[in-house]
């Protein structure tokens, strides 16, 4: 039986085949943080035919995001960033079913943010606190995740890997993500997108909402979008191996 023909998948049909593009849009992918991993991320999986997306922020677009984030324009500065990827999206294919959440989110507040049918939990947020209590609901839940570790401080794009947490080294948010997960019981053999460079000490301190200040280091244009483009094709591998 012939798939129908879609006209925004032409090339991954030629690529994957019909009957797995078509499979795609019955899956369901969460993302949290829409910034220069989360983004990039988004708009590849929505691109590659990904039939719902969830999406969770609650920043607006800052002057210093300009340099790195796929969402950053001066023509929407001060919006938010998840009605900026929406429109992006709804832009590119707009039969793709888009639940927007415009929230922080928060270990209190994943079990009502993550949707229980989302077949992949791509995390893109800062907040480790945040990150370790997304990751461990999802594995409790019998979710795939994928987490972003740092991109800041860094510059060499041949020195992003991919491999499970307890792999990592060099990486201090990932030694801090397992020290979080092994707290709270959870698997550290998931994949994660991570750097192998030594990356460069942040020199400022900011307020997070709903956590400490933390450091903040500089960025470079394409190392963000290198990470969320690799964290966006492990998802999407996935999903096909499984359609």
């Amino acid at each position: 039986m012939s798939t129908p023909h879609n006209p925004y998948s032409e090339r991954t049909d030629l690529l994957l085949g019909p009957d797995v593009t078509a499979r795609l849009r019955d899956r369901h992918v969460f993302i949290a943080g829409l910034g220069g991993v989360g983004s990039y991320a988004a708009e590849a999986i929505a691109r590659a035919g990904v039939g719902r997306m969830t999406l969770v922020d609650h920043d607006v677009v800052a002057a210093s995001n300009l340099n790195r984030q796929l969402v950053a324009l001066r023509s929407t500065l001060d919006q938010p960033k998840t009605a900026v990827m929406e429109a992006r999206i709804r832009d590119i294919d707009p039969e793709i079913e888009l639940n927007i959440r415009r929230e922080f989110l928060r270990p209190d507040s994943i079990a009502d943010l993550v949707p229980d049918d989302a077949d992949f939990v791509l995390d893109a947020i800062d907040s480790i606190a945040c990150k370790a209590a997304l990751v461990a609901g999802a594995q409790h839940r019998g979710q795939a995740v994928i987490s972003s570790m740092g991109a800041g401080g860094r510059t060499d794009p041949t020195a992003v890997r991919v491999g499970p947490l307890e792999s990592t080294r060099v990486c201090p948010l990932a030694r801090q993500m397992r020290k979080n997960l092994r707290r709270m019981d959870a698997r550290l053999d998931y994949p994660v997108v991570f750097s192998i460079e030594q990356p460069r000490k942040g020199t400022e301190h900011r307020p997070v909402e709903g956590g400490r200040p933390r450091s903040v280091n500089g960025t470079i244009s394409y190392l963000p979008a290198i990470f969320g483009l690799t964290a966006a094709g492990r998802v999407i591998q996935t999903l096909i191996a499984r359609a």
